[in-house]
């Protein structure tokens, strides 16, 4: 697995030759570790820029952080787990699942941390990805970016932030250290985080202003303690546990078809209406926290508690967006006002932006990012033309508002060890999507979606691109998903052959 290429004693970084190299260690990359090696793929490297594995799981520890997605769905299904002790894990369970299964099919030991991928570059004369880190180089017969889509903090721009004097953080970067007890706090986001950590916080404060640029659709979470006689059984019958993970299933694929009818979603939201009518009396704030928008556009969020924190004679909502932070005033755009000690930012991720997209370059220096131009793009969320023997995990045009990332990802898993299997078998030296099968898949995508929530639904959400274009959402069922991405099809792709000793020799395109 690692050839190195300099002398003994020099200060040369080290050089590794391995067969597949993944980006990230998170739910995506250990995921691509244990599906690959099932495949018999033995030679390859998760880069890590952490200390620690796990990702989202791992940078996200404030306060009530948890899953929004029932646990017997929430995990691989190579690797149940029955020992959840909620209905909808926590952050410290999910990580340690992420932990536990890592080291149980011997992944852990694959990992490289503390490395950084600054570059990765497609070398034709190699037919390989020559990648650069903060530590060592690698090059690689394949590369997966696993970095995943909720993992660097979107900082919001506003006037005067920078001077704030108390202290500022995001919510995936949360300060332990920084004691909230009778402090004076401002909340900037109303979204997944802040659903979360709000009630988590608002007992321990002095006083807590959520700034709410958009109202959220939060519906009753059905979370509940697993007893231990039900994990004793889910250990004994792995049966109950599959019967369990089914059901869920289902029952989060009937919602899911309100994504793509509306009007069923629609009736839906009476269940939110009156969960809010029933926390909150009084009008005028039931007003402010009433979204104007189809339930399902925005992001599904979940929460027994969150409402009811809203009232509390120490909270104070403001419906408007931040405009200003004039020393310790933050300034809402309708000119409300809130001195505080605490910022804490419930802003998102650069979910359609991520970092690695401008860290990927094609053979001629272009990066991911000067391809996309604002609007990603993959076949089937995975393979973009121009950047062969490459793969992006949880990627463009597979985003669902309604199921488990673990349902995508195994997926695309599946896809994914296709792919290099027929690769090994074939001969292959590189295989690289026809722009005009990506070009077609990103056309049916685009037709399929006006009439899903996600775009028909009178909001504005992540989902939508710097262009304006939804490039995040699949307008059909998982289960369409997992039989599109199934099938893997040679056609699809250009590709270079190989003999022994010689890569590449010559090319031939697919023939649809």
């Amino acid at each position: 697995m690692r050839h190195p290429e300099s002398p003994a004693g020099s200060a040369t970084r080290e050089t590794h030759h391995v067969d597949v190299l993944i980006i990230g260690s998170g739910l995506s990359g250990i995921g691509a570790a244990v599906r690959l090696r099932q495949a018999g793929v033995r030679d390859l490297v998760l880069i890590e820029k952490a200390d620690e594995l796990g990702g989202t799981w791992r940078d996200n520890t404030y306060p009530g952080c948890a899953c929004d997605v029932p646990s017997a769905l929430y995990s691989y299904s190579f690797a149940p787990n029955p020992e959840w002790t909620r209905a909808f894990a926590g952050q410290p369970e999910i990580h340690a699942y992420l932990r536990t299964t890592a080291a149980g099919h011997g992944i852990a030991g694959l990992i490289h941390f503390g490395t950084e991928a600054t570059r990765a570059q497609w070398n034709h004369d190699d037919a390989r990805w020559h990648v650069e880190t903060n530590r060592d180089r690698y090059t690689a017969r394949f590369l997966i970016a696993a970095a995943g889509p909720w993992h660097e903090p979107l900082l919001p721009d506003i006037p005067g932030l920078d001077d704030f004097p108390g202290e500022v953080f995001h919510s995936s970067r949360w300060r332990h250290d920084h004691e909230l007890t009778g402090a004076r706090v401002a909340v900037v986001g109303s979204g997944a985080s802040a659903v979360q950590f709000v009630p988590a916080i608002q007992p321990r404060v002095g006083r807590l202003h959520l700034f709410q640029r958009t109202a959220q659709w939060v519906l009753p979470k059905p979370d509940h303690y697993v007893p231990r006689a039900e994990r004793w059984l889910m250990r004994r019958l792995p049966v109950a546990q599959r019967t369990l993970r089914n059901a869920e299933y289902a029952a989060m694929e009937t919602l899911g078809t309100g994504f793509r009818h509306p009007s069923i979603l629609r009736a839906v939201q009476k269940v939110g209406t009156l969960h809010l009518r029933a926390a909150v009396k009084d009008p005028q704030l039931r007003r402010a926290l009433t979204p104007d928008y189809t339930l399902g556009c925005k992001r599904l969020l979940l929460s027994n508690t969150y409402y009811p924190s809203l009232t509390r004679p120490n909270v104070t909502v403001h419906a408007t967006a931040v405009a200003a932070v004039h020393g310790s005033r933050v300034i809402g755009a309708d000119g409300s006002s809130a001195d505080v000690d605490t910022i804490i930012l419930g802003t998102g991720f650069h979910i359609l932006d991520m970092p690695v997209v401008h860290r990927v370059f094609d053979a001629d220096g272009a990066s991911l990012a000067d391809h996309w131009k604002g609007s990603p793009d993959a076949y089937l969320g995975t393979t973009v033309s121009g950047f062969p023997n490459a793969f992006i995990l949880l990627g463009p045009h597979l985003g669902t508002g309604h199921s488990s990332a673990y349902m995508v990802l195994e997926a695309q898993l599946d896809h994914v060890a296709g792919a290099v299997r027929h690769f090994r078998s074939a001969r292959w030296a590189s295989m690289n999507v026809r722009p005009e099968v990506q070009a077609a898949f990103s056309a049916e995508v685009q037709q399929a979606l006006p009439s899903t929530v996600y775009n028909a639904g009178g909001c504005s959400s992540y989902y939508l691109d710097d262009n304006g274009r939804n490039s995040f959402s699949w307008p059909w069922s998982t289960g369409r998903m997992r039989r599109r991405l199934a099938r893997f099809d040679p056609e699809a792709y250009d590709v270079t052959l190989s003999t022994a000793g010689k890569l590449p020799v010559h090319s031939r395109s697919g023939v649809r």
